[in-house]
């Protein structure tokens, strides 16, 4: 059932709680930071709403009519109860701030996230943050749904509904393990032979796989690859143990090519450069802890 038009705004009845208590419209006018006249007017303006005069005024101040006392102790507990009300409202929000869900890939979340997330730790110490990983398409399917605070993506595009904003760069390299016939070339690597070569790739859905496969458009499309595998560490795995090339972040193989366990062939024609993007439901900016966290990695 919708209130009566009889019934008085929140802000009217706190300042007839403040008039009564200090016996002065003025008085209760600069407690509340607003202007007498405005205060007057708007006592003027709920006795007519309400019906009946709500003051005594006089030049040692005001105080209620009988009337008046009624409507007081009749406002103290709509005001208390508003209270109670924000009070509860800031306990929610205090309790979802205070916790963060993050879904990115496996790049990022192997290899940028646990820096990301100590300097937020360092920022907001009391944040509780729950990682989760998943190929590129699958976090956009989690962010869509409401599953995640905030996503962390690979891939030349922003996905679909998402909006977002890049927070870092990266390449992809073609690695073989030391024995392989490729590490002894004088020559890069050109498009096409990348191409035809069956390589040992990210799975379908993964950004790595994506932006090798438009990379290789020109050139006809990758090849059937000769495995499919789910992690970088698989990948880099299956490329020391002479499975085949392999095809995948910078990032994740910078260890395994300083100690020469891996060997980067140099490919030219082709651009294997690709973004890493922050991604939010398009229209909803992120607030608190994914605020915090997106305005550090656009720091680092």
């Amino acid at each position: 059932m919708p209130l009566s038009p009889r019934v008085p705004e929140l802000g009217a009845l706190e300042l007839l709680l403040a008039v009564a208590r200090l016996g002065s419209v003025g008085r209760a006018a600069a407690e509340l930071g607003v202007s007498q006249p405005a205060a007057s007017a708007r006592i003027k303006g709920m006795e007519r709403q309400i019906g009946v005069p709500l003051l005594e005024r006089s030049p040692r101040g005001s105080r209620p009519t009988q009337a008046g006392r009624v409507v007081v102790e009749w406002a103290r507990n709509v005001v208390e109860a508003a209270q109670a009300l924000d009070a509860g409202i800031e306990a929610l929000r205090e309790h979802r701030d205070a916790r963060l869900t993050v879904v990115a890939s496996l790049t990022v979340a192997e290899y940028l996230m646990p820096g990301w997330l100590l300097a937020l730790h360092t920022v907001s110490p009391d944040t509780s943050v729950t990682l989760r990983t998943a190929n590129s398409a699958d976090v956009a399917s989690h962010v869509l749904a409401g599953d995640a605070d905030l996503g962390f993506v690979e891939g030349p595009t922003t996905p679909p509904g998402l909006a977002g904003v890049v927070v870092a760069a990266d390449r992809l390299v073609v690695v073989v393990a030391p024995s392989h016939p490729w590490a002894r070339r004088r020559t890069p690597l050109t498009g096409a032979e990348l191409a035809a070569t069956p390589l040992v790739l990210r799975e379908p859905g993964s950004g790595t796989r994506e932006v090798l496969e438009q990379a290789l458009a020109p050139y006809g499309g990758a090849t059937t690859p000769r495995l499919e595998l789910a992690s970088s560490t698989a990948l880099k795995a299956a490329a020391m143990t002479g499975a085949g090339p392999v095809c995948l972040s910078e990032l994740a193989v910078s260890e395994e090519l300083a100690t020469r366990r891996l060997v980067a062939i140099p490919v030219e024609g082709v651009d294997l450069a690709r973004p890493l993007r922050a991604v939010w439901p398009a229209g909803h900016r992120p607030a608190g802890p994914a605020r915090e966290l997106l305005g550090l990695t656009r720091k680092r």
